[in-house]
C-alpha cells in the first residue's frame, strides 16, 4: 500500500513535467537529529522522492516515516509507534518554491544559494517553512542540499515527561538529494 502511495505521488508529480527543465529523485536523502543532552536520538532515510522545476523553481518532496533507520531498533519501534504514529501518517511531505530561483544558472555547473520557502506536513499538521541551501549543478545532474531545523510541537509530536531530558524539541532536518532529468 505504501509503495502504491508513494509512487501514485511521483506519477501525480510527474504527470505534468514532461521538459528537460524537470528533475527526480527517488533515493533522496533526509537526515533528522532530535538528540538532548542524555540521548542522541538521529535517524536517516535514503528514499525520499523529490521533483524539481528549473524553470519555475518549484520543488516537491515526499518521505516515508517508516523510511527511518535509527541505531537503535527500539527507538526506531518509538519513533513510529509513539511519536510520529507512521500508521496513522505514513508520510511527511514539503511543497514549495525555490524563492530566488531566477538567479540560479541550470545550464551552467557551478554551486548556487538557494532560498526555499513552502509547505511541510508531518503528523497531520502543515506548517510554513523557510530554509537557506545550495543547490550543485554539475554534468546535467543537480545536487539540492538544505540544513533546516522544525520544533516537534509545532507538528503536534508530543514528548512524554518522562523522556523530556532526552528528545529535543528542536529537530535539525539535513537533506541531500542528487536530482537527475526526468525523462518524458
Amino acid at each position: 500500500m505504501k509503495k502504491y502511495a508513494l509512487t501514485g505521488f511521483l506519477i501525480l508529480c510527474t504527470g505534468v513535467l514532461l521538459a528537460q527543465d524537470k528533475f527526480f529523485t527517488k533515493s533522496g536523502k533526509i537526515y533528522f537529529d532530535a538528540s538532548a543532552k542524555l540521548e542522541k536520538v538521529e535517524a536517516t532515510s535514503h528514499s525520499v522522492i523529490a521533483v524539481m522545476d528549473t524553470k519555475t523553481g518549484a520543488i516537491q518532496f515526499a518521505v516515508m516515516m517508516k523510511g527511518f533507520e535509527f541505531e537503535k531498533a527500539l527507538m526506531q519501534e518509538h519513533f513510529n509507534e509513539n511519536y510520529v504514529e507512521s500508521d496513522k501518517y505514513p508520510k511527511s511531505e514539503f511543497t514549495g518554491q525555490i524563492v530566488n530561483n531566477k538567479e540560479i544558472n541550470y545550464a551552467k555547473d557551478g554551486v548556487y544559494a538557494a532560498k526555499v520557502s513552502g509547505k511541510l506536513t508531518l503528523h497531520g499538521q502543515t506548517k510554513d517553512v523557510s530554509a537557506a541551501g545550495k543547490i550543485t549543478v554539475k554534468n546535467g545532474k543537480i545536487q539540492v542540499d538544505s540544513d533546516f531545523e522544525v520544533l516537534l510541537s509545532d507538528f503536534k509530536i508530543d514528548i512524554p515527561g518522562l523522556v523530556k531530558e532526552n528528545i529535543s524539541n528542536d529537530t535539525k532536518i539535513s537533506v541531500e538529494c542528487q536530482m537527475e532529468p526526468l525523462k518524458g
